[in-house]
C-alpha cells in the first residue's frame, strides 16, 4: 500500500515533492508491506479465468468470491475500489509476483501448504474447498467406491488428477485435457462422465449462465485444499490486518452472501466460516 505525496512550496521542496510522487506511482503496480491503514491504494492479484471466483468480464470489470472477498478486506484497510489495481496471479507466478512486489497480496485459490510458506506467508484461510466431482445433473454419483467406473477429466499436471490416481480411484479412466473449458466441452457431449477439481471451482463454472441447468456437484469430499492470502513473507503487521478483515466479514454475514451470490446458483451449500489459523 502506498501514501500519495504532496510538493511544497520552495523550488527545491518541490522538485523532490514531484520525484516522490512520481516513484509513488511507479510503486503502484508494485508490492508494499506496510499494511498501514492510512495509505490509499493496493495492487491485488486475482485470477482472471476462473467463473466465480475471479473472472475479468468483457467490459473489463472483475467478478467472483475471491474478488469480494479483496474488495471486503481492501475496504477494512481503508482503500477505496477505485484504488485497487488489479494484476493476474496466475498460479505458477504468485509466489515470485509477492517476492517481486508486484503484488500487495494475492486473492486467487490459493492453497496454504508447507512447501508455499517457505517462500511466502499467509492471512486466513479464508475457504476450505474440498476437490470434487462435476457431471452431468442426474447422473450423479453418491460414494468414491463408484469412481473407479468412471471416465474423468482433469487439467493436465493438476494435484486434483495426481490424487485420483495416486489415492482415490487408481483404476478409473483419467483422461487429462488442456484446460477445464475442454473438459466441461467433454462433460457436455458424453465424451467423459465427470470433471475433478476443487469443488469451488466446478460451482464456479456450472453457476455460468450457459451452464445452469446442466451440471450438478456430486457433493464428494476428495480432500481439502485451504485458501489462504497471500503476502510477503513474514510480514505480521498486514496478516493481523487481514485476519481481523476476515473475521469480521465471517461475523457480519457478508462471507455467506459473497459465497451465494457467486457460488449458490450451482447448488453449493454455505458452509460454516473457517478457523483462522495462520499467524495464530
Amino acid at each position: 500500500m502506498r501514501v500519495r505525496k504532496s510538493a511544497t512550496l520552495a523550488a527545491s521542496a518541490l522538485v523532490l515533492a514531484l520525484t516522490a510522487t512520481a516513484c509513488g506511482s511507479d510503486d503502484s503496480n508494485g508490492g508494499s508491506s506496510d499494511g498501514g491503514d492510512s495509505n490509499d491504494t493496493l495492487t491485488i492479484g486475482i485470477k482472471y479465468d476462473q467463473p466465480g471466483l475471479g473472472l475479468q468480464t468483457a467490459d473489463g470489470d472483475f467478478t467472483g468470491f475471491d474478488v469480494d472477498i479483496a474488495r471486503y478486506v481492501a475496504a477494512e484497510l481503508g482503500v477505496e475500489e477505485d484504488d485497487i489495481t488489479w494484476r493476474q496471479a496466475q498460479s505458477p507466478e504468485r509466489e515470485n509476483m509477492i517476492k517481486n512486489g508486484d503484488v500487495d497480496f494475492i486473492v486467487a485459490t490459493y492453497s496454504i501448504t508447507d512447501q508455499r510458506k517457505e517462500e511466502v506467508s499467509f492471512a486466513g484461510p479464508y475457504f476450505v474447498a474440498a476437490q470434487d466431482l462435476l457431471m452431468r445433473s442426474g447422473e450423479s454419483i453418491s460414494s468414491n467406491d463408484e469412481i473407479g467406473d468412471l471416465n474423468l477429466c482433469s487439467v493436465s499436471g493438476s494435484t486434483s488428477a495426481q490424487k485420483i490416481q495416486e489415492d482415490i480411484a487408481p483404476d478409473a479412466n483419467l483422461q487429462p485435457y488442456g484446460g477445464y473449458s475442454e473438459c466441461l466441452t467433454g462433460l457436455e457431449n458424453g465424451a467423459v462422465d465427470a470433471l475433478t477439481t476443487d469443488n469451488t471451482i466446478l460451482a464456479g463454472y456450472a453457476a455460468q449462465d450457459e451452464h445452469q441447468g446442466k451440471f450438478e456437484l456430486a457433493g464428494l469430499d476428495l480432500g481439502p485444499e485451504h485458501y489462504g492470502i497471500g503476502i510477503p513473507k513474514d510480514d505480521t503487521e498486514l496478516q493481523e490486518k487481514i485476519n481481523a478483515a476476515l473475521e469480521k466479514m465471517f461475523e457480519d454475514g457478508a462471507w455467506a452472501e459473497a459465497v451465494e451470490k457467486n457460488l449458490g446458483p450451482a447448488g453449493f451449500e454455505v458452509p460454516d466460516a473457517p478457523e483462522i489459523t495462520e499467524g495464530k
